[in-house]
């Protein structure tokens, strides 16, 4: 096995140097595109509200790997995107360029001549371009409907050949449109869970009807009247460390959870009843609220569980325990 050589400190300081550099860079591009942004990306917006069809995203090299992130950005907040290759588009995929659509092409120099095609087709049949360049007399700047420009700035690769503050400003700018089209379209969170259902993201914008599901389990529970003995009963074969307690009208009165049960051994266990060692009052949940409610409660007051209620009466019981499993909490 090979040993690394260890940098010297000198070596170690001039990379750390080195790497604060690129960063500031980075810092100094975005603040010149942000200086940048004029009525154009609003115009850009507008096209897009105005076509019926998709956003076609595309760019050669880096620059498709960012119009990659775009359309799949574009995609999750309410505008339908997807990322076609340009030079694939050249080799009959030119055929998912319908009349509706709108193009929206990257490219740094403008000149990539792998959008040429694509470019010449939008042209002959009147399918608008946006598109994201420093460049804007460039070929794909002449040739687009809207030109987001940014402004030139040097790259981080000491060459000034790897694609870097140029890459960034795409993206950033790319996430500005989308960020707006968002705004325009009234997208919300409920929306935004609907197209992102996986991931603890997504599960957080879950409503707390839609993680229990059509067959949730009712919650242990006890009368007021019940007995201690029924209590420890109801608590042990619910498994959640926790009961309801129930009026007489079958509305939740309050929670008995297993730390109530151990200070109950500090008094006189023959003569309680469920009234005696229960929480009233406990926190609950409404079934259409969201996941994320439910983990910010639990965080928030620091309890294990909590009932969802629905008029009155408890219908479910949500445990940490299962969140963690599920992946809503780490």
């Amino acid at each position: 096995m090979t040993e690394t050589a260890l940098s010297s400190p000198e070596d170690i300081a001039a990379m750390t140097e080195r790497a604060r550099e690129v960063i500031r860079l980075n810092i100094e591009a975005l603040d010149a595109l942000e200086r940048s942004i004029d009525v154009s990306l609003a115009r850009a917006a507008d096209v897009i509200m105005s076509r019926p069809g998709y956003v076609v995203v595309t760019g050669m090299g880096k620059s498709g790997h960012i119009g990659g992130k775009i359309a799949a950005t574009l995609a999750s907040t309410g505008t339908n995107a997807f990322f076609v290759h340009p030079a694939e588009m050249s080799h009959g995929d030119l055929g998912m360029l319908r009349p509706d659509v709108t193009v929206l092409a990257l490219s740094n120099s403008g000149e990539s001549r792998e959008l040429r095609d694509p470019l010449i087709y939008c042209q002959r049949n009147g399918i608008p371009v946006i598109a994201v360049t420093q460049r804007p007399t460039s070929f794909l700047g002449r040739n687009a409907a809207v030109c987001l420009t940014m402004p030139k700035v040097a790259e981080a690769c000491p060459n000034g050949l790897a694609p870097t503050t140029s890459t960034l400003m795409s993206l950033a700018l790319g996430d500005a449109l989308a960020m707006v089209l968002m705004d325009r379209r009234g997208f919300t969170a409920l929306d935004f869970g609907l197209h992102h259902p996986g991931g603890a993201l997504g599960m957080s914008l879950q409503s707390v009807r839609e993680w229990m599901g059509d067959n949730a389990a009712a919650p242990a529970a006890v009368p007021t009247t019940a007995s201690f003995s029924e209590v420890v009963s109801a608590v042990t074969e619910g498994r959640k460390g926790a009961v309801a307690v129930l009026n007489p009208d079958g509305t939740l009165g309050g929670i008995v959870t297993d730390g109530d049960i151990r200070r109950a051994f500090q008094r006189d266990i023959a003569a309680l009843k469920a009234a005696d060692i229960m929480s009233p009052n406990p926190i609950t949940v409404d079934p259409d609220a969201r996941m994320s409610d439910v983990v910010d409660l639990l965080t928030a007051n620091k309890i294990s569980n909590l009932f969802v209620v629905e008029e009155g009466r408890p219908t479910a019981i949500v445990h940490i325990a299962e969140l963690m499993q599920a992946g809503y909490v780490s």
